[in-house]
């Protein structure tokens, strides 16, 4: 079947090549940490912080670059962002039903991954942090994987040891972090570390940019999606009693997210029940907009060159700071327009832009009636903290459940390195007042 890798390649080719600045440093690896002021808010206000003031950061980054100004650049008078022929290609469609075909042998069959875990004695490892069951993204056995099954430690849940602490809640528990664009397992690592010594078992899962750039229907991308959702529904079915919390970053994950809801909702509806949480990190756009899509592929080329890493440094964001928020260099800014060009054609494709639609429906208005938390950042360059703010409002309209911590001056997917201590604490409550009721009942 045809692919979409042939008309994301060459403009990204091109655009790769304006950005030959970039280096191939992390995205989390940045600069020391600055402490926000506290503006999170439970299920019954709205945010009410300073992003208002920062009107200057609520557009994405291709809102600060004069075309103007660079229109002298030889260089980006040469990029060619070609209109593809709409019957020429397959359209990826990331829920739709699969024709069952044997996988490729850079796929470990799920009776396999099944053999992995299902007899493992989870909870009395000896050092369960460091086990993990991996798949490789590759036949080769690449160093990178499709995702990992971190385990819980057992001094967390050890009943004996923690007789109130809803132990046997936590370890029939799994939190499943899906990771943002260019993201790597080592970046998700500490936050599984973190879900481990709570005493949760943690799935961290990420998309090779490879993977995203030759998207194809029925390709590697849609077969490690329906992986990880047999996977899941597997674990759900050994026993009654176990639960499901999402933990999604930056708009990929988020997406990802409404695929496995999809997914879900389709095959085994039941399932959808077992999903008490989900925790949303620097997201939601719930459009398909091209600067936003921009703006995310620019900063997982560029990492830690891209403006979208730079926060802003004092713990305090008023407007009078706005001046010294740092702007995009000359080379990120003509990458951002190239790839704001190419977006504006891709998603406005009919087939492309219904797809998107599906999925972007579910998250809108059939989520799981399940508690929502979202951490996000009035200077975050990629998702504006108002397109949070009016999803936040939206989901309240119709009757969800929904906290929101506004970091303000982190960058994006940036908030629990910045400022570990407000982080770790507004996992703590979401988990413990929304996911862990049996322990709140068990104690009154």
């Amino acid at each position: 079947m045809g692919s979409l890798s042939g008309i994301i390649q060459r403009p990204l080719v091109a655009a790769a090549a304006v950005a030959a600045a970039s280096v191939s440093v992390d995205l989390p690896d940045r600069f020391s940490p600055s402490k926000p002021a506290d503006t999170c808010s439970g299920s019954g206000q709205i945010v009410s912080s300073p992003s208002a003031s920062l009107s200057d950061l609520h557009s994405p980054l291709v809102s600060h670059i004069s075309a103007s100004k660079l229109s002298n650049l030889s260089f980006v008078k040469k990029i060619h962002v070609p209109v593809p022929d709409i019957k020429k290609y397959a359209v990826p469609s990331l829920g739709a039903d699969i024709a069952r075909s044997p996988l490729s042998s850079s796929i470990v069959p799920t009776s396999a991954l099944q053999n992995l875990y299902q007899r493992a004695d989870l909870v009395n490892a000896p050092k369960p942090n460091a086990f993990v069951i991996s798949i490789p993204t590759s036949a080769s056995g690449s160093e990178e994987v499709l995702y990992k099954w971190h385990l819980p430690d057992p001094s967390a849940t050890d009943v004996s040891r923690n007789p109130s602490d809803c132990s046997s809640a936590k370890s029939r528990t799994v939190v499943v972090l899906l990771g943002w664009l260019g993201a790597k397992q080592k970046h998700l690592k500490r936050y599984a570390e973190w879900y481990a010594s709570m005493g949760f078992h943690a799935i961290t899962f990420t998309f090779p940019m490879s993977e995203i750039l030759s998207y194809q229907v029925g390709g590697k991308a849609e077969q490690n999606i329906e992986l990880l959702v047999n996977h899941l529904a597997d674990w759900l079915e050994e026993e009654i009693g176990k639960n499901l919390v999402f933990h999604t970053f930056s708009n990929t994950g988020w997406l990802t997210y409404g695929a496995i809801l999809e997914k879900f909702q389709k095959e085994n509806p039941s399932l959808v029940g077992n999903i008490r949480g989900c925790i949303v990190d620097s997201a939601p756009v719930a459009a398909p907009d091209p600067q936003v899509w921009a703006s995310g592929f620019s900063a997982a080329f560029l990492k830690k060159q891209s403006v979208a890493t730079k926060g802003i440094t004092s713990s305090t964001a008023s407007i009078t700071e706005v001046a010294s928020v740092p702007k995009p260099a000359v080379t990120e800014a003509a990458l951002l327009l190239v790839l704001e060009k190419f977006f504006e054609v891709i998603l406005n494709l009919p087939s492309v832009n219904k797809r998107l639609s599906d999925v972007l429906d579910v998250l809108s208005s059939q989520q799981p009636k399940c508690p929502q938390l979202y951490i996000y950042s009035s200077a975050d360059r990629v998702i504006p903290a108002g397109s949070v703010e009016s999803f936040i409002e939206e989901q309240r309209r119709i009757g969800r459940e929904v906290r929101a911590c506004n970091f303000i001056s982190t960058p994006h997917v940036d908030h629990f390195r910045n400022d570990p201590q407000l982080y770790t604490s507004q996992l703590t409550r979401f988990l413990e007042d929304c996911v862990l009721t049996c322990c709140r009942s068990s104690s009154s």
